[in-house]
């Protein structure tokens, strides 16, 4: 056998040039096999190379088989190979079919001993390289090649191994394969077009965002990652992220038009970009980067997110805490500001004194002006970081009642002092001018028409980036104003109350997440008016002053804008105007016989705040609410099943619930969607005694307290603002765009498929939270 097989060999011409002794180990390793007319050696694309075959008598028959027709067709006679170019160039997976024409037989190389020839000499190699290269200047047999490759390739990774055998051939048909030199910039973030689906075959590329020249949500793409699904589907083919490669890289491409008729036809397929996407929306970083990307673009950046530290002041005027009160006024006079920072020992800023403080505690007060100035210094410092937002620092102040602020670096060092002077000097229409405007008017109309501007301040500062949890505190700041003013107005108006009262506000209001469209839901809790024969108050007269109270300031708050409650639960209501004793009989009432409508009522009235009086009398109810909830812990498993009726807007197949008919066809209302995120925080709060109200306040202190992960916090968290934040863009189209009154009702086919992505992400989330308080509180999966 070795004989004839090397007087084969040496007949051969690339056999032919290679050293007599390789010819020689090459014929002792040879095997001789022999196969009838009609045998299938390989098919295209599935059948892996083992061995190499010279084909000695007979003839073998290669070919492309493509939708049942032979393409490509050619007839491997005596002395020709095999097997080379399947097992050097396509990772051992045969390129062609190749079937027996001729009863036909071959000279049988192993594989381990045909790739050992090749590594010793390279002319041997080249040969099936070169031929192959020849070949592949053939455009058609450079596709099937491709496709030949790319079944094998994508059969082994993730959304295509959802797919049939059939259907990767279709995919494969399309595909064509590029290379791109090292440090190549494919794809610009925000202004790059994608019609082409990228998958790296060998290679690596960088993704990333860049801001100001910062590359940020940098990620690695190596062999078998896939670029631009995202983009083609959720963003309009416009690049979410850039697409740089870091050396000689391959890619597959699949074109638009294939990838998105495979996504409409496999809902798996889609979904695995899709979810991708969903899932990383839910990190904080990338969603508001990429919400940053899909805003509007701006001339410049808007005011009330420009970051404070270049509006402060950053020359601190300071003296110690020992320093006389006329020495610290001699400095402020001589450097003609407006306040002063005390400093201890340690050199640590302790406190501010203001000029008004100099009017208030020492003028007014003829305090000795030798005395410190630590005894008149306002402490602890109020301070804030010099990269929050002018929108931040002016809520801070509004809600502190302050006109300082201590502006702080990333080390919790102060550098400077910012002033509302300092805000209004630099714009003077702001939410802090209007509710100073506010806090400044002398008319119940005046009020009204502060207010009527809200909806296009809304609207601006969305447009520029505001997060909704700042335009709920803004809208919470100007509502609590705009109360205040109210109640002292009619206090003046009906004199002083008999006894210590509380007005309080609930649900919404008593969550601070009053959005455009909120009715009122407010109370009246007053001190017990003492029985008995030597009672200085009568309790009738009482209640009659209260009820006016309340009726007064519901009917103004009404024509300020804030419409009166459909359910009547207001203090204006003699039902919801109580002495403590009977508020304290409501709370355990609903707690230890619960019934549906207590449970209604339960999720209102336990989202409480004082918004104006005695706080110490909500103290007081809110102590007793803890004891009654901790006497019948049974109250929880009850508000758990009333809370699991309200279930997200999206059916069994992943698409969005919509009213049928009505106003408000083919929407659904996202207030009701965000219930069960709301009613998740308040049930956990409750239970564990969280004496915030605020439904993310409440998220995060139940994460301090370790009774949610990071993760569940976070996913959480983010949902809800995104709601929220949807939630106040379609109030402030129906008010601004629309002409019309605020509604919550949302038309998913209006939002962008990158919002409607992350809705279905978010409600699919909200599920999994239903299952674990249904678990906790019910002991039900």
């Amino acid at each position: 056998m070795s004989k004839r097989a090397l007087e084969f060999l040496s007949s051969i011409p690339l056999f032919s040039m290679l050293p007599l002794k390789d010819r020689e180990q090459l014929a002792q390793a040879i095997t001789e096999e022999k196969y009838p007319q009609g045998t299938v050696l390989s098919r295209q694309g599935k059948s892996k190379i083992e061995k190499i075959l010279l084909v000695k008598s007979g003839a073998l028959e290669l070919y492309y088989n493509a939708r049942n027709r032979k393409i490509l067709s050619g007839l491997l006679r005596r002395g020709d190979v095999f097997g080379g170019i399947s097992l050097l160039m396509n990772e051992g997976i045969a390129v062609r079919t190749a079937q027996v024409d001729r009863d036909a037989a071959f000279y049988v190389l192993p594989k381990h001993v045909f790739k050992k020839v090749c590594a010793r000499h390279r002319f041997f190699y080249d040969h099936f390289v070169e031929t192959f290269s020849k070949r592949m200047l053939d455009e058609s047999y450079a596709s099937i090649i491709a496709s030949a490759q790319a079944i094998t390739f994508l059969s082994h990774i993730l959304p295509f191994s959802f797919l049939s055998e059939k259907e990767l051939e279709q995919l494969a048909d399309d595909a064509a394969i590029v290379l791109h030199p090292k440090n190549t910039v494919l794809f610009l973030q925000g202004r790059s077009t994608i019609d082409h689906l990228y998958i790296i075959q060998k290679g690596a590329a960088e993704r990333y965002y860049e801001e100001q020249d910062k590359k940020t949500l940098r990620g690695l793409l190596g062999e078998g990652d896939i670029y631009g699904g995202i983009s083609m589907l959720l963003n309009e083919s416009i690049a979410v992220r850039s697409l740089k490669t870091t050396e000689a890289t391959y890619f597959y491409t699949i074109s638009k038009k294939r990838f998105l008729e495979t996504c409409r036809q496999h809902e798996a397929f889609s979904d695995f970009f899709t979810d991708t996407f969903g899932k990383r929306m839910l990190d904080r970083s990338y969603a508001e980067i990429i919400a940053q990307s899909n805003r509007p673009r701006l001339d410049s950046p808007h005011f009330f997110n420009q970051a404070i530290e270049p509006l402060c002041q950053k020359e601190i005027v300071f003296c110690d805490a020992t320093t006389t009160i006329q020495a610290a006024a001699e400095i402020m006079s001589r450097h003609r500001c407006s306040s002063i920072f005390i400093r201890n020992n340690r050199n640590d800023y302790i406190g501010l004194v203001t000029d008004n403080d100099f009017r208030t505690k020492v003028i007014a007060k003829g305090q000795d002006t030798a005395a410190p100035v630590a005894s008149i210094m306002s402490a602890p410092l109020n301070t804030i970081s010099g990269r929050a937002f002018v929108f931040e620092a002016m809520l801070t102040m509004s809600q502190k009642r302050i006109k300082h602020l201590a502006i702080e670096n990333s080390d919790g060092k102060v550098v400077g002092v910012l002033t509302n002077h300092d805000l209004l000097t630099a714009q003077g229409q702001s939410p802090f001018f209007i509710i100073n405007e506010i806090a400044a008017a002398r008319t119940i109309d005046e009020i009204a028409e502060q207010h009527r501007r809200l909806p296009r301040l809304i609207q601006t500062l969305m447009n520029s980036g505001a997060k909704a949890q700042n335009v709920t505190r803004l809208i919470t700041t100007l509502s609590d104003t705009v109360l205040e003013k109210i109640i002292a107005w009619t206090l003046d108006e009906i004199g002083p109350p008999p006894v210590p009262f509380v007005f309080m506000i609930l649900g919404s209001e008593g969550r601070k997440e009053q959005t455009l469209k909120t009715d009122q839901d407010n109370a009246i809790v007053y001190l017990d008016v003492p029985e008995g024969p030597d009672k200085a108050i009568d309790a009738e007269a009482a209640r009659d002053y209260f009820l006016e109270l309340g009726e007064k300031v519901c009917d103004r708050l009404d024509h300020v804008g804030y419409a009166f409650c459909e359910g009547d639960i207001m203090a204006k209501n003699p039902r919801w105007c109580q002495p403590l004793s009977i508020w304290k009989q409501y709370f355990a009432g609903w707690i230890h016989a619960p019934e549906p409508e207590h449970l209604l009522r339960a999720s209102i009235f336990f989202d409480f705040r004082c918004a104006y009086g005695d706080k110490n009398l909500m103290e007081t109810l809110n102590a007793y609410l803890n004891r009654q909830l901790g006497s019948w812990t049974g109250f929880f498993r009850h508000l758990t099943e009333n809370a699991l009726h309200f279930k997200p807007p999206i059916g069994f197949f992943r698409n969005f619930l919509v009213e049928s008919k009505g106003q408000h066809r083919n929407a659904f209302d996202i207030k009701s969607a965000m219930l069960p995120i709301v009613d998740f925080a308040r049930i956990y709060a409750l239970r564990h005694r969280v004496a915030e109200t605020n439904t993310l306040s409440r998220l995060h202190q139940l994460y301090l307290r370790d009774i949610f992960t990071w993760q569940e916090y976070n996913e959480l968290q983010h949902a809800y603002v995104f709601l929220m934040q949807l939630r106040f863009a379609r109030q402030v189209t129906a008010i601004v765009d629309e002409q019309t009154a605020p509604n919550n009702y949302v038309n998913p086919k209006k939002l962008s498929r990158i919002e409607q992505t992350m809705l279905k992400e978010i409600f699919k989330r909200i599920e999994k939270f239903q299952q674990k308080l249904d678990f906790d509180f019910t002991g039900l999966t």
